[in-house]
């Protein structure tokens, strides 16, 4: 006998049931001012609703590519508060460089602030700890195993593909025609020259950054084959052709210089992967020259 009541208590179970279910799989809506912490949400297909500088992100991040349904905040150290008040996010996600927010940040939902780059710790290890971290605040732990083992299968390949034979490398980004930051211990590029069983050329102080401002005359004595990471600042490329000093440098380079896209190189396991591609490949295609 069919029983009205029963069937419509049944259906306002299953409904409850798969509106709780749809709840509990929806990811959470974050808010990010930091590009790195953006690159890994991107990567674990979480991404977050909200970005600061996205157009910024885009020019010295790359890729992984931000939705185009991402709002833009404004500048990553003043962002539009009223906007991402209306954006009513479940959580904010920082680093330490933008911790003097947090109050203010706080008002409008729970701040968490992300590490990465802390001195004296191996940076991969602290790459892959940032990945766990941020796929369980997604729910998505197995999102963040598979990056970190598609990321170092990537580096492993790549090593067997460009073999041993290659010179130390001396890693640079232009800040003006005479100064550089100058890439060494503690970074980004470091941590994927170890995975590469490459040299840096540089075994001078760095920063937390795993980096240096120098002028270019202090690269002059160094033996090995530069490495330009763009972008240049507006003028610098016109002044450094006419740079007795840079072009001897170009000159005595140990093989063709090597100029690659802009990289992010204060970023996490997607910048790596990134940087260790254009890199092989930039080495790869200029021996075969």
């Amino acid at each position: 006998m069919f029983r009205p009541r029963r069937a419509l208590a049944w259906l306002a179970a299953l409904l409850t049931g798969l509106l709780t279910t749809a709840a509990m799989a929806a990811p959470p809506r974050l808010a990010t001012l930091d590009w790195t912490l953006a690159e890994t949400l991107v990567a674990l297909e979480a991404p977050p609703r909200a970005v600061a500088q996205v157009e910024a992100y885009h020019a010295w991040v790359v890729e992984p590519a931000l939705p185009d349904t991402t709002t833009d905040l404004g500048l990553r150290s003043q962002p539009n508060l009223e906007l991402l008040a209306s954006l009513d996010p479940d959580r904010i996600l920082i680093s330490p460089m933008f911790a003097n927010l947090t109050p203010r940040l706080s008002r409008i939902a729970p701040v968490e602030n992300l590490t990465l780059y802390r001195p004296g710790l191996d940076t991969w290890t602290e790459m892959r700890e940032l990945t766990r971290s941020i796929g369980e605040l997604v729910d998505r732990p197995e999102a963040a195993t598979r990056l970190i083992e598609t990321t170092e299968a990537k580096l492993a390949g790549l090593r067997e593909e460009l073999g041993t034979d290659q010179p130390p490398l001396l890693m640079v980004q232009f800040m003006d025609s005479r100064h550089v930051r100058v890439f060494g211990a503690g970074g980004l590029f470091q941590a994927v020259l170890d995975r590469l069983d490459l040299d840096n050329a540089w075994t001078g102080a760095t920063n937390a950054w795993g980096f240096s401002l120098v002028g270019i005359e202090a690269l002059a004595d160094l033996d090995a084959r530069l490495v330009v990471v763009e972008p240049y600042p507006a003028g610098v490329q016109e002044t450094l052709a006419d740079s007795g000093l840079w072009r001897h440098l170009v000159e005595t380079s140990r093989g063709t210089p090597i100029v690659l896209p802009p990289v992010w190189s204060f970023g996490a396991l997607p910048s790596a992967g990134r940087f260790a591609e254009l890199l092989v490949t930039a080495l790869e295609n200029a021996d075969a020259v």
